[in-house]
């Protein structure tokens, strides 16, 4: 049988289907579309834009598109979804003449459906050429003007306005319309960072040394995953504010170290190479899975001081011993606001009771795991969301019903330069526009001698 490839519009039609009815994974659905598809390099960026823009931008361009839509007519999904990604590239990708756009659209159209569907398709968009899109202005609530403008769900942007306040809250909403900048580390027992950019440089990529992490480097050109440097153990694909944790734990001498959430393993491996792979750092997660993903990273970085391990860390304090570790790392599970550009599908399936439900999960961790600390030892807690219920909340009732531990406001001293800007007595919260960073948060403390 003739094997059938779609083309690129086509494939992005099929991912962006599969996510609304299945709540499929947007970056595995991606990687296996261009494989079945066998889609040539040269188009793989443009399938990657239509698939990420449409979503990044979903309720803006249903914004646009409902005063074109006989509200009364049931539309089959998929033909919503194609007009969705037509109006994308017509209003935000400039290198596709409106045309070009429309007239693919017309033929998927008909060749997934009828001339019925296609007449309509044609019509709806001519539609919109003709008459111009919907003004924002048009929304007199500002929060729902913010909502739709930057396609957040209202009740997230309420909340990030009552705790950030508009003007954060706005630049966030911006800045998670943006694709994030790809960043690594250098595993420097191995390699400096000046040998380590220049490797990279031979190799053909654009990288230069981060402002922000001393062993960091930005990726301005290229996949560094592919690289000789990474293959040979020289640097781990991580963001920059992920390698602020190591630093938050004053990990200057060999240590005993519990990294109670590791997969899959950027933190472990970054703790192991600041003590010089002396100590040790005992790598926990839930998953089998996960835990092969921190013991690959920890043989390709050479780092045998990490000792992996699957375990429930809720139940930690029952199978460890106690006062065991002089140093904690809870990176708790969290909504993960803080890194919405990569997973742009997240910012619509999560709801408020989500957050509660993972506040009660974030405390039973850390009431688990603090047993372990040796009195003076450090406790760092750390999440990818800027939720307060989430972060200073919970912070501040581990605090209450743990009175053995205190807020370490040294913080800000561990840290490189760049980021005591940031830190408030003994938390730090990093909002994504502050240096093009995930949004993070960590908080520092010690367990009273």
């Amino acid at each position: 049988m003739k094997k059938t490839r779609k083309n690129v519009r086509e494939a992005a039609l099929d991912i962006l289907e599969s996510i609304q009815k299945n709540q499929a994974y947007s970056n595995l659905l991606l990687n296996t579309t261009i494989k079945k598809n066998e889609i040539p390099s040269k188009d793989i960026g443009l399938l990657t834009e239509i698939v990420y823009g449409t979503l990044q931008r979903k309720m803006t361009l249903e914004f646009y598109l409902q005063p074109f839509i006989n509200k009364g007519k049931k539309m089959e999904v998929w033909v919503h979804i194609l007009l969705q990604m037509t109006l994308y590239q017509m209003v935000y990708l400039d290198r596709i003449p409106d045309h070009a756009a429309i007239n693919e659209a017309v033929e998927i159209a008909k060749k997934r459906g009828h001339k019925g569907i296609s007449g309509l398709v044609n019509a709806v968009l001519r539609t919109i050429l003709r008459q111009g899109l919907p003004a924002f202005s048009e929304i007199p609530d500002e929060i729902e003007r913010l909502a739709i403008e930057t396609s957040h769900p209202r009740w997230l942007v309420k909340r990030w306005v009552e705790q950030l306040g508009i003007e954060d809250a706005k630049k966030m909403c911006e800045i998670n319309l943006t694709a994030p900048m790809q960043t690594a580390r250098v595993n420097t027992t191995k390699i400096s960072v000046a040998e380590c950019l220049s490797l990279l440089t031979e190799e053909g990529f654009f990288v230069e040394a981060s402002e922000v992490i001393p062993e960091g480097i930005k990726v301005l050109k290229g996949n560094v995953a592919h690289s000789s440097a990474f293959e040979k153990g020289m640097l781990t694909i991580q963001d920059e504010s992920s390698m602020i944790v190591a630093y938050a734990l004053d990990v200057d001498k060999p240590y005993s170290v519990l990294d109670a959430c590791a997969a899959p393993g950027g933190k472990s491996t970054h703790i192991a190479e600041k003590m010089n792979k002396e100590g040790k750092v005992l790598s926990i997660d839930l998953h089998e899975h996960k835990v092969k993903l921190i013991k690959q990273n920890a043989d390709r970085l050479d780092l045998p001081s990490i000792e992996t391990k699957v375990m429930d860390s809720r139940k930690l304090d029952s199978t460890l011993e106690k006062e065991s570790f002089d140093r904690i790392l809870l990176d708790a599970p969290c909504s993960g606001f803080g890194v919405m550009r990569r997973k742009p599908d997240m910012k619509y399936t999560k709801t408020e009771a989500d957050v509660d439900r993972l506040q009660k999960i974030q405390l039973d961790l850390l009431a688990s795991v603090s047993p372990l600390l040796k009195k003076g030892g450090l406790l760092v807690y750390s999440t990818c969301t800027i939720d307060k219920a989430e972060n200073e909340e919970v912070v501040e009732k581990f605090l209450a019903d743990n009175s053995q531990f205190e807020r370490d406001v040294n913080l800000a001293e561990r840290l490189p330069t760049e980021l005591k800007q940031y830190t408030d007595g003994n938390e730090l919260q990093v909002l994504p526009q502050y240096f093009g960073s995930d949004g993070f948060y960590i908080a520092a403390l010690r367990k009273k001698v």
